[in-house]
């Protein structure tokens, strides 16, 4: 239920700009977010936005990274620039829904950004 696209293969201090789009039959959407699993380690989160456009974000991608959403589309963004050989990996879109007071978290199936010195 949750379509990612945008990644891929870019030079060191380039840009890419991830996108992820949930199915319309998506409701109540709250939290969008997108997390990174680098090769031999943890998934990590990179940056979260709210229903209301309140943004975190890992120290890492501080300056660099900038997270929107469509609330209207169903979609978030992740425009990622100056990007470091450390931020290859595997990029998961995470949405959070409620439903009659109860959480679902729904994942992408992932879009892979290599970052090549």
């Amino acid at each position: 239920q949750l379509v990612e696209s945008g990644g891929g293969l870019v030079q060191a201090g380039g840009s890419l700009r991830l996108s992820c789009a949930a199915s319309g039959s998506m409701s109540s959407i709250s939290t969008m977010g997108w997390y990174r699993q680098a090769p031999g380690k943890q998934r990590d989160v990179v940056a979260v936005i709210s229903r209301d456009g309140n943004t975190a974000y890992a120290d890492s991608v501080k300056g660099r990274f900038t997270i929107s959403r469509d609330n209207a589309e169903n979609t978030v963004l992740l425009q990622m620039n100056s990007l470091q050989s450390d931020d290859t990996g595997i990029y998961y879109c995470k949405v959070d829904t409620w439903d009659w007071g109860k959480k679902y978290v729904y994942w992408g199936q992932g879009t892979q950004v290599t970052v090549s010195t």
